[in-house]
């Protein structure tokens, strides 16, 4: 297949015009196919990566149910995210279990929408004062043997698990999952800078929607922010809904940490395309008006968002951040961050053509390519 017409994304030069070129799955230097796509009018971006997020058209990832599973990544290959690491919630282990099990029966039968390319286990290795919407009495202090076993049931699926490092055995635990191969994300905590240092030197290279279930960054202690600053390579994930986090502390946190680490993500619950009303979230209630979420009864807490990953980079570019930094912290850095930008995460010839034409005036997405295969259009 042959995309011309458009401009393509290059990690390092933004965005150029020129033709690009899909060889079956893959981009490729030339194609011997006939086919075209126009992208006249249109930025060719790669299919973005959501690391951290938890259902959508009134599924949720927690109930381990293979028809939820399926209805997600159908609906988020329609918002033009291409490969997903769902989160799990802070749940008792048979149930975090299950969702692991699912997880790779899912990828086992390769049904179809995107590719759902592991499991982020955001609980529930966590602390109670900075639990945020996650259910209390399911909370676990890190747990090496019970990584394992999860692990183990999901056949190798989890690439991701946050901690909160203050927690005891926390160090001893973020050194066993990076021996797994596991990110650890720092997150959910109460930690001081030097806490959260001590985890990141110890192998942790991720912090849990940066601003939000942390310390404040502080000229006396800048906490879990600084620490995260000043350990190079550490990648903050943010979520850019327009309710998490200010459009200056957005701004803020690009200029601080630059586009090669930032993350964006959706934390997009399962009232994200439905409308307003009550949800269940892990164990508890939700209410939702407009594009806020909160538990229900306790109006001042955020139970994570209801726009997807292609709405907050919508929003970041609203909020000032260039549009090649922001297509960045949607596509190649959250892929580095778990390990699969070798195949996703950018245009580069050999990688997997999973990639988003979108209207260079609005961003609404005209057409989606994945894998090599039409989408929509």
């Amino acid at each position: 297949m042959r995309i011309t017409g458009g401009q393509v994304f290059d990690l390092e030069q933004g965005f150029s015009a020129r033709d690009l070129y899909t060889d079956g799955a893959l981009i490729s230097k030339s194609s011997a196919g006939e086919e075209t796509l126009d992208a006249s009018g249109c930025y060719v971006i790669p299919g973005l990566v959501d690391v951290h997020f938890h259902g959508c058209v009134g599924e949720d990832f927690s109930d381990a149910t293979p028809e939820g599973l399926q209805k997600i990544a159908d609906y988020e290959l329609s918002q033009g995210v291409t490969y997903l690491c769902p989160a799990g919630m802070t749940l008792p282990e048979d149930q975090l279990t299950e969702i692991c099990k699912t997880t790779a029966a899912h990828r086992a039968k390769n049904s179809g929408g995107a590719e759902v390319v592991g499991a982020h286990l955001e609980g529930p290795f966590l602390c109670a004062a900075k639990k945020g919407a996650q259910n209390g009495a399911f909370l676990h202090d890190p747990d090496v043997p019970m990584l394992k076993r999860l692990q183990d049931a999901a056949e190798g699926c989890v690439r991701l698990v946050t901690v909160a490092p203050e927690q005891p055995g926390s160090m001893e635990f973020i050194r066993a999952a990076v021996e797994m191969g596991v990110t650890v994300s720092v997150g959910h905590t109460v930690a001081g800078y030097e806490t959260a240092r001590a985890a990141f030197e110890a192998g942790a290279s991720h912090a849990t929607h940066l601003f939000n279930a942390m310390p404040p960054f502080a000229h006396r202690d800048p906490g879990v922010i600084g620490a995260a600053f000043d350990v190079p390579g550490v990648q903050p994930e943010l979520i850019c809904d327009g309710i998490h986090v200010h459009g200056s502390a957005v701004r803020a946190a690009f200029r601080l940490f630059g586009k090669e680490r930032m993350i964006l993500i959706s934390d997009s619950l399962r009232a994200t395309g439905m409308p307003d009303g009550e949800y269940p979230f892990g164990g508890q209630m939700i209410e939702v008006h407009g594009n806020r979420a909160t538990i229900l009864g306790h109006p001042e807490t955020l139970a994570g968002s209801v726009t997807s990953l292609m709405g907050c980079l919508r929003q970041a570019v609203s909020f000032g951040i260039p549009l090649a930094d922001a297509v960045r912290a949607c596509t190649y850095n959250p892929a580095q961050s778990i390990g699969i930008e070798n195949r996703a995460g950018t245009l580069d010839v050999g990688k997997e053509a999973s990639l988003v034409l979108l209207e260079r005036e609005s961003l609404s997405i005209r057409g989606i390519v994945f894998k090599g295969r039409v989408v929509t259009v």
